[in-house]
């Protein structure tokens, strides 16, 4: 769970390729997916994806930050933030910031899209200028929330630990079906559902249905 699922994904990595060659004309060059570490604590994120590989140091550090995240959703802060990096930090005390600054790159955008229980998913875009124009911001915003079923659905699908039917029992219960109701969707025996369902809740650490629909979504199967 370590490793950005676009390292293993050659679909994932073209894809992110992609949007930011979609995004040349703002000078982007760089973006990053985090997410939520569905084992660890309610402040933990780790990097779910990040294009180049050159700037995976980077992403980590602000991954292990505590700028944005959890403590940001709890604020009135809002879903798209738009940063000079140098400039927004005005102790220049962050290392991420001073690792972004190194590569050169100086403007951030930052997308949320909202999970469960506080959690989320974050896609920053870098450029290596510093952006002058709100309406820049908002393209850039905008073509985040354009892409991200694709980027989302490709994440979900590299960092699958749950097979198929485990999946799909899971989602049965997301949408509220007891397991005789999934049994009789999936015509199956309810042991069986049973069976799928206590696999995925091994899988995903959990002892309860509820928390494995949970940990299901942070991870973007859900």
């Amino acid at each position: 769970m370590g490793i950005p699922a676009n390292f293993d994904s050659v679909s994932l990595d073209g894809i992110l390729s992609d949007w930011v060659a979609a995004l040349r004309e703002f000078s982007v060059e760089a973006v990053v997916v985090l997410g939520p570490d569905p084992f660890g604590g309610s402040d933990d994120r780790q990097v779910v994806a990040v294009h180049p590989p050159l700037v995976a140091e980077a992403a980590t550090a602000l991954a292990e930050s505590r700028d944005f995240g959890a403590r940001w959703r709890d604020s009135d802060a809002p879903l798209v933030a738009w940063q000079t990096i140098g400039k927004s930090d005005p102790h220049g005390t962050s290392r991420w910031r001073l690792l972004w600054l190194a590569h050169g790159y100086q403007t951030m955008v930052r997308v949320e899209f909202s999970l469960p229980a506080g959690r989320a998913f974050e896609c920053f875009m870098f450029s290596p200028r510093e952006l002058t124009d709100r309406a820049e911001a908002a393209l850039m915003a905008w073509s985040a929330l354009n892409i991200w079923p694709l980027v989302k659905r490709s994440i979900a699908s590299a960092r699958s630990m749950l097979s198929p039917r485990e999946l799909e029992c899971l989602e049965l219960a997301f949408r509220g079906l007891t397991a005789r109701e999934t049994s009789q969707t999936l015509q199956c025996s309810e042991r069986t559902v049973n069976y799928h369902l206590a696999n995925a809740m091994n899988k995903l650490r959990v002892d309860n249905k509820l928390a494995a629909i949970q940990r299901a979504c942070w991870l973007g199967a859900l």
